[in-house]
């Protein structure tokens, strides 16, 4: 993400006057607008992807050969369809199959081979994989959707329809969250859990705070005053 360019797009955003008695729409479509136009900014100066470095670390430059090779000769196979295109095919898979393999088991030993008592666990976790998946036994509840319902409506029962009142009027009794305040609790989440709806790292919500921090101070200010939560 590009700081340098953003810091100033950031301190210059202005959050628009609420509308006055708002409804719960009116508040939603005003916070709504509010997010969009900076999250938009965010996503416009965020790069899509940034591959990790460990991500397949045993890939090699020969592996991505023989994938194109592989494709290029099943497409082939796909569009003509004749035997020898197809067994072409087969014989191109195979190969690219096992030098993955072959990639993977090379990379794992070294792995080993430069094992330290800091990653020797990781590579006991490596090597034992995944449990295999856990299904409680619960009664009348045989398969995995069935659970789901019965675990639902016991823990989450259905409530009685929920009626907003058609206008917010503020509580005169509610003090309104300082910058400190809002600082000292986004410094409590983690920043690198993932992302809410709105695909927003928290790393990413601290430094927008830090940059201008008058921005989730009107917003939340409002929503406190008010007593909303979006549901």
């Amino acid at each position: 993400m590009d700081w340098e360019l953003l810091s100033p797009l950031i301190k210059i955003i202005i959050v628009p006057p609420p509308p006055p008695c708002p409804s719960p729409k009116g508040l939603d479509d005003w916070l709504t607008g509010t997010l969009d136009r900076l999250t938009g900014l965010l996503k416009d100066h965020t790069p899509s992807s940034r591959p990790s470095h460990h991500s397949k670390p045993w890939w090699s430059p020969h592996l991505t050969v023989l994938r194109h090779e592989y494709h290029k000769a099943a497409r082939l196979a796909s569009e003509q369809g004749t035997m020898a295109l197809r067994e072409t095919a087969n014989i191109s898979r195979t190969g690219y199959l096992k030098a993955i393999k072959v990639a993977k088991n090379k990379n794992w030993f070294s792995f080993l081979l430069s094992a330290t008592p800091q990653n020797l666990w990781m590579a006991k976790r490596f090597a034992s994989g995944r449990a295999p998946p856990c299904f409680p036994s619960l009664p009348r509840a045989e398969t995995p959707q069935q659970m789901n319902e019965a675990l639902l409506s016991h823990f989450f029962p259905p409530k009685a329809p929920f009626c907003p009142p058609p206008r917010l009027r503020p509580h005169s009794s509610t003090p309104p969250p300082t910058k400190e305040e809002i600082a000292h609790a986004i410094s409590k989440f983690s920043s690198s859990s993932a992302p809410g709806p709105d695909g927003i790292l928290y790393l990413t919500w601290k430094r927008v705070n830090a940059i201008n921090p008058s921005i989730l101070l009107q917003i939340l200010s409002l929503l406190v005053s008010l007593g909303y939560h979006r549901a």
